[in-house]
């Protein structure tokens, strides 16, 4: 009998690769202490504002460290409900409309599980957020990746929808703007998509996280469209603009029936979100919008810097009308993307992302996040032009 602990791990689980992100920053783990600028990582570099922290202080002292109910506390679902009623022009009711998870991560993994069957196929646009394919996969469905281009700004079309479409779809995955390529959609993109959904009688799961994080124009979820709020998932949460990724806080609104069953999967396992981290979250909705707004300017000044020096080393990339991501094309070097990023690394202690660590569309492309200091930024760029001038003499 063999004694290796790898024939008990499910098939479908062993096949799946571990995420490029993760494979590339065990190279910049080893380099501790070494003046690495990390432009990898997507996450802030500010820290959650004060009163936020002070709100979730003051409910520990007061002894607030018990179970909610599994969809979340009323008081911050009913705060969510006025927040994208506002926001995104979308009503929902907070008693039966709502969900806190623990993070969009769970969300997504709630709504894979409740609405996707073994062989189902699920539509995704690439690149993508290194998550949205293996949690197809986990539950057996099919990914059908429908690709984005930099010449479309990586705007998703429904040209590029209808060309990948197949029978048996019955989900599309939605991420505006988009992780790791900071593209979009303009409303009249979505309204032509929208349509398509409608037409093909596709269930829309649309990840909005990003959507503080828009520079150029006003954001518009899906989910507002006329016919769309009966056919979406509108996922959204607190990470990126409130600056809160270590809280693990996030919801899901849709139509009731569909709420209630990612309800049953996440009571069987995650139970509740973190009493703590809710309280957090309440604070942030009631108060947080300056900060959000502070943080936005700071990301704003910081695109429009790494965007221009990119152009002026040589580097093609569009300038991201929202999240915190550059997507510059690195081919004019001679390196593909993998040799690019372990190069700048190991040379000019610069650490981004492989494009492909985002799907084969990011073939060519490395993925550089702004959410670290201007001065930082600065600096990254000059040895990122140092590299890529050593790079074409070689």
């Amino acid at each position: 009998m063999s004694t290796d602990p790898q024939r008990w791990v499910a098939g479908h689980v062993a096949s799946l690769p571990k995420s490029g992100i993760r494979d590339f920053f065990e190279l910049v783990a080893k380099m501790k202490g070494q003046d690495v600028i990390s432009l990898g990582v997507g996450e802030p570099d500010f820290v959650t504002p004060w009163h936020i922290r002070e709100a979730a202080i003051f409910a520990l002292e007061r002894g607030k460290t018990y179970y909610t109910s599994n969809l979340g506390l009323i008081e911050l679902r009913r705060a969510i409900a006025t927040y994208v009623e506002q926001h995104f022009n979308v009503t929902y009711r907070p008693e039966d409309q709502i969900l806190v998870t623990v993070g969009v991560s769970e969300a997504l993994d709630l709504a894979c599980r409740a609405f996707v069957n073994p062989g189902d196929k699920v539509m995704f646009h690439q690149p993508c957020y290194v998550s949205y394919h293996p949690s197809i996969s986990l539950v057996h469905g099919q990914g059908i990746a429908v690709p984005t281009y930099a010449r479309d700004n990586f705007a998703l079309t429904a040209e590029a929808l209808r060309a990948a479409w197949q029978p048996g779809a019955k989900m599309l995955m939605l991420n505006l703007p988009c992780n790791p390529t900071g593209g979009t959609c303009s409303k009249e993109q979505l309204d032509k998509i929208a349509a398509f959904c409608r037409e093909k009688d596709l269930l829309v799961l649309t990840d909005e996280i990003y959507s503080e994080l828009s520079f150029d124009g006003a954001h518009t979820s899906i989910a507002s469209l006329p016919g769309m709020a009966e056919r979406t998932i509108f996922l959204h949460g607190f990470s990126k603009a409130f600056a809160m990724t270590g809280w693990r806080i996030g919801y899901a609104c849709g139509p009731a029936p569909l709420v209630d069953a990612m309800m049953k999967v996440h009571q069987y396992s995650m139970l509740c979100a973190s009493i703590i981290a809710q309280e957090a979250a309440l604070e942030a909705l009631l108060r947080g919008w300056d900060s959000v707004l502070k943080m936005r300017e700071q990301y704003h000044r910081r695109r429009d810097l790494v965007v221009r020096r990119f152009n002026e080393i040589g580097l093609k990339c569009h300038s991201p009308r929202g999240s915190f991501y550059a997507f510059p094309d690195v081919t004019p070097t001679g390196l593909t993307e993998k040799e690019f990023a372990v190069g700048l690394l190991e040379k000019e202690k610069v650490a981004v992302v492989p494009g492909t660590a985002f799907g084969e569309n990011g073939t060519g492309h490395v993925r550089a996040c702004f959410a670290t200091s201007y001065e930082q930024l600065i600096e990254a760029c000059n040895r990122m032009e140092r590299f890529v001038g050593g790079a074409r003499r070689a």
